[in-house]
């Protein structure tokens, strides 16, 4: 086993939430969030781990006894944002109403102030920095939501690869950027959603290797959708229908075996170096 530490955090959304649907359409679908939720929570418990649970505000909203049940399990929580749009799209005025609502709520239901955040689909890009500004004037301490790579709807290629810090006026706030491996002047992605899924788990097995050999923690996450691959399929353009789809029966397998053969924690213990 190794002995490096990773960071184990969950976007706990619903499956229709993750596809791009305006949440004024929201109403119509089948929630399914009960079962893959409950499924993720009987692994984690399997494995005697606990996790960041990134939680969307409208889900938290609408569903008070989940965080609460989520909490009481003492899982760590931070907000995912309240509705689950791109931030580029919402502009800085909007994101700042709805993280402010998605703070109030989650701090509300706990009783403990949140610390972490992760945009809606990894949505701090160079076209919505701005969003940092934000988090840091709202306190929170650590942030997770750039992904170093290149994708049609987020990503910073040439960010860092590694935890670092965004400082603004006297203020800091810690990133944990998605990880990636280099290889042959690409960073490529391995360690949650669809790469997760897409990825046969030897190569898993080698890419949380290396990055832990080399004193770095993996951040893992993942989506109780994924571990539901009953949920309804509906009629998507390809670039969406393939990474929330693919291989959806694989999820629950590989998660196990990385939480067996790997060390993990919640991102704020991590960030604290209490088991770093």
């Amino acid at each position: 086993m190794s002995s490096a530490v990773n960071a184990l955090t969950v976007d706990v959304e619903d499956w229709y939430q993750g596809i791009e649907i305006e949440p004024e359409r929201w109403a119509a679908y089948e929630s399914r969030i009960d079962e893959s939720l409950s499924l993720l929570l009987g692994i984690l418990a399997e494995a005697g781990l606990r996790a960041t649970f990134f939680i969307l505000g409208s889900v938290a909203e609408q569903r008070p006894d989940l965080v609460k049940k989520i909490a009481g399990l003492g899982h760590n929580i931070g907000t995912h944002g309240y509705s689950h749009r791109l931030l580029y799209k919402l502009g800085k005025e909007q994101f700042s109403d709805e993280l402010k609502r998605s703070l109030d709520i989650l701090q509300n239901l706990t009783g403990r102030p949140v610390r972490s955040h992760r945009a809606a689909f990894f949505s701090i890009t160079k076209q919505s920095l701005w969003a940092l500004d934000v988090l840091l004037e709202e306190g929170l301490a650590i942030d997770s939501s750039i992904f170093p790579v290149r994708n049609y709807r987020y990503g910073i290629p040439d960010a860092p690869r590694h935890p670092y810090w965004h400082e603004r006026n006297g203020r800091k706030l810690l990133e944990f950027p998605i990880s990636t491996i280099r290889l042959f002047g690409n960073n490529l992605p391995f360690s949650g959603g669809f790469y997760l899924r897409l990825l046969p788990y030897p190569l898993l097995h080698q890419a949380f290797s290396y990055m832990n050999r080399r004193g770095y923690p993996a951040v893992l996450y993942i989506h109780p959708w994924e571990l539901d691959p009953k949920h309804p399929r509906l009629p998507l353009p390809r670039r969406i229908a393939l990474p929330h789809y693919h291989n959806l029966h694989s999820t629950a397998g590989k998660l196990r075996r990385l939480l067996k053969n790997f060390s993990f924690a919640p991102l704020e213990e991590i960030a604290d170096g209490g088991r770093a």
